[in-house]
């Protein structure tokens, strides 16, 4: 049950009435409401102000949460259950509370007359093109239990790849912010002592490296808060930047070809677009129309721009595995086993093999990344103390020696 807040008009004495009441769905609410003898001017989800902010700031509906419902729905569909009883059943067995929210949702729109599909359509952010393009097909071939099954397996699979991608980046990502919390340490409270030791030596001249060092110092001190504003500003217009067509182009390239996760990358687009369409064909949904699902759930706006040529290639009579030859954005085996497929007639098969292989591919390539990065952060850690010890050190050295050779010379 969900709680909502309403504003009616009683139509006897014209007073306007606000309160809440619970139900299922908006329409369920409505007919609460007119059962009082009251008519609804206003219904809205209660705790859509301050409170439903912060639950969609915190609140999300995790893959693993899908994949659970996607099960659970298919085994009670397996079993015989009507589709709104399964979907009652799975709404109240759901821990998670946004997705049990946008349950209920769905449950009054299929009890209105609704579609599963066109009902999921419309949480676009709970359920991508994929799944409800797999619903769809399922509905329209009477297979809603297999597709869901499906679902499950490829959503796991897809949770699994980013899962090992996100492992990859993790590591660089924490050495960097310990070199810059320790840098930054040393500059502002410790080469700010090195030059007090200095600052009573009359004629006493500081190494360049400590004169550098010592002036960005100076400057973190004396105006740490343009360095905050700055750095804030540059984070907001990257953020921005990046979500316009120029800063996505320039920032899937760059996955795509960057040394040493382009390879990475790469290997995870080919996967994800072969186990996707896999799971789509497998589901009867049509070449075409696989295609255009496909180019959106790669992410990748060069991925999506190759598959959008393929496909008018494709309605012009030419085969996938020919649309998609010698294109610079796929790697080379994937159209050789799409030509496979469809000589043999086994696409979905070929695909789901190309999958595989990727998948075990971005596994090596993690663990080759993980061997080239941790020596070439060592190396930039290293340089970077000896930097900062050369800072400290040299002045103190020189202040040894000159104290050595006012001693030799009295």
């Amino acid at each position: 049950m969900l709680t909502y807040q309403y504003i009616a008009r009683n139509p006897q004495t014209g007073q306007q009435v606000k309160a809440t009441v619970e139900a299922d769905s908006e329409a369920a609410a409505a007919k609460l409401i007119s059962a009082q003898g009251l008519s609804p001017t206003e219904i809205r989800l209660s705790g859509t102000g301050a409170t439903g902010l912060f639950e969609r700031l915190t609140g999300r509906v995790r893959a693993r949460d899908r994949v659970l419902f996607s099960r659970q729905l298919s085994t009670l569909i397996n079993a015989g259950l009507p589709l709104l009883q399964a979907l009652r059943s799975v709404s109240q067995q759901t821990v998670n509370k946004p997705l049990r929210v946008v349950l209920t949702r769905i449950i009054g729109d299929v009890e209105g007359g609704s579609t599963l599909s066109a009902a999921m359509s419309k949480h676009p952010k709970v359920f991508n093109q994929v799944y409800i393009s797999l619903i769809a097909a399922g509905e329209t071939s009477g297979t809603l239990d297999q597709a869901l099954e499906r679902l499950a397996i490829q959503q796991e699979k897809e949770a699994d790849l980013n899962s090992k991608i996100r492992g990859a980046m993790t590591y660089p990502v924490i050495v960097l912010m310990v070199m810059v919390g320790v840098v930054g340490f040393m500059v502002v409270k410790v080469l700010p002592q090195v030059k007090t030791l200095y600052a009573g030596l009359p004629g006493a001249q500081l190494p360049l490296v400590t004169t550098i060092l010592l002036a960005i110092s100076d400057f973190v001190i004396n105006f740490w808060w343009v360095v905050l504003l700055v750095l804030v500003v540059l984070a907001v217009l990257t953020t921005r930047w990046a979500r316009t067509g120029p800063g996505k182009e320039a920032i899937d390239m760059l996955k795509m070809k960057a040394w040493p996760v382009g390879p990475l990358f790469m290997k995870m687009y080919m996967a994800r677009f072969a186990r996707t369409g896999a799971t789509l064909i497998a589901s009867g949904v049509p070449l075409l129309q696989m295609l255009g699902v496909t180019a959106n759930a790669v992410n990748n706006v060069h991925i999506q721009r190759s598959l959008t040529k393929a496909s008018e290639k494709v309605k012009g009579g030419k085969s996938l595995a020919d649309s998609l030859e010698n294109d610079p954005n796929f790697l080379p085996l994937v159209p050789n086993m799409l030509k496979i497929g469809e000589q043999s007639g086994a696409m979905e098969q070929m695909m789901s093999k190309v999958a595989d292989y990727y998948e075990k591919e971005v596994d090596t390539q993690v663990a080759s990344i993980s061997a080239i990065i941790e020596p070439v952060l060592m190396v930039v850690l290293g340089v970077v103390a000896f930097t900062i010890v050369a800072a400290v050190l040299l002045p103190i050295y020189g202040l040894a020696n000159n104290s050595s050779f006012t001693s030799t010379g009295g």
